[in-house]
């Protein structure tokens, strides 16, 4: 079965208790770990029902952390993780600025939901974050288009551990089979793509674990 990249729950997280599904779930499991390229199986709220080794390696070195590990929900981490810069390249309009429009996209289909919404009164309490939320992912928005907004497609840089690799892009790809969608689960493989130069190591400072916010795209409002 696929493992869990920073965290140790179970995979694949609870489903209807079917034996046909269960059945599927662990062959797509395995289908998940046999592929070389980071991917991962998420439901709506963005936590991650099952993902492969080379996610888990991708990620292998991000400290702890108590609600935005990459294994747990993969919205939190990018919003809320201190290190996610260390490994998503271009942190802030790469892939900050695109997963917040994931959760206002998710929000206006699933407004009521308590964990997206838990996820809202978490961003409102950094004021970087709200304004980043309210000011300038309209602005982002407008000044790219819509179509920057899908994941499906994408290509995104990435700070591989594998020295071998180093700096790199990765386009992601989603799919959505018949029987995950059904349960409203989707997949998302980070496709790696060569190198664009050789490998320099490069260690940039990691950020307190409590410092108040790693965006600074956009500036707090002044009243």
């Amino acid at each position: 079965m696929a493992h869990q990249a920073g965290g140790q729950r179970p995979a694949p997280r609870p489903v209807p208790d079917t034996c046909e599904i269960q059945a599927y779930l662990q062959d797509y499991g395995a289908l998940l770990e046999s592929q070389s390229c980071p991917s991962l199986v998420v439901d709506h709220h963005w936590n991650v029902v099952m993902a492969n080794s080379a996610f888990e390696t991708l990620f292998h070195g991000v400290r702890p952390h108590p609600t935005a590990m990459p294994g747990e929900n993969f919205l939190r981490f990018v919003l809320f993780h201190p290190d996610a810069g260390e490994v998503l390249g271009e942190h802030e309009p790469g892939w900050c600025l695109p997963m917040l429009a994931q959760l206002r996209t998710a929000l206006e289909t699933h407004g009521h939901d308590h964990e997206l919404q838990s996820v809202r009164r978490e961003i409102a309490q950094d004021p970087i974050m709200e304004a980043a939320y309210r000011q300038g992912l309209p602005h982002w928005i407008r000044a790219v288009g819509e179509a920057a907004t899908r994941l499906d497609g994408a290509v995104r840089l990435l700070h591989h551990p594998d020295p071998r690799r180093g700096r790199t892009e990765c386009r992601i790809v989603e799919e959505i089979p018949q029987p995950l969608r059904e349960l409203g689960y989707r997949r998302l493989t980070m496709v790696l793509r060569d190198p664009r130069r050789p490998a320099v190591p490069v260690r940039r400072p990691r950020r307190p674990r409590d410092a108040a916010s790693h965006l600074t795209v956009v500036p707090p409002t002044q009243d």
